[in-house]
């Protein structure tokens, strides 16, 4: 590293709180992202890139969906956001059609 590094301390989340792209505590309950307007899903069984373009694909051929994008975890649960006015059970079926599963707890 030549020599010299460059580090920046950032401070960590309370484990009590966590945050929302690392909690391992996820429900199946659809939530809205906050400032964004989209409503939030967890994902299991997705572990790649062509996973992540499939459920895309499925959730955002739904009637009022403006949007559908996947953070993918591979190996954990991964995080669909929705934007729109989106079926919950419409979502639902369209990521079982897809081959995936919602996160349940």
């Amino acid at each position: 590293m030549c020599g010299t590094e460059n580090r920046t301390q950032l401070p960590l989340a309370s484990s009590a709180s966590g945050c929302s792209c690392c909690s391992t505590e996820a429900s199946s309950e659809p939530t809205t992202a906050a400032g964004t307007g989209a409503v939030e899903f967890a994902l299991d069984g997705l572990t790649c890139g062509h996973c992540v373009q499939t459920v895309e694909k499925a959730v955002a051929a739904l009637d009022g969906v403006e949007s559908a994008s996947v953070d993918l975890v591979p190996g954990g649960r991964s995080r669909l956001l929705v934007g729109g006015r989106a079926d919950e059970a419409a979502v639902r079926e369209a990521v079982t059609s897809a081959g995936y599963t919602l996160a349940s707890t």
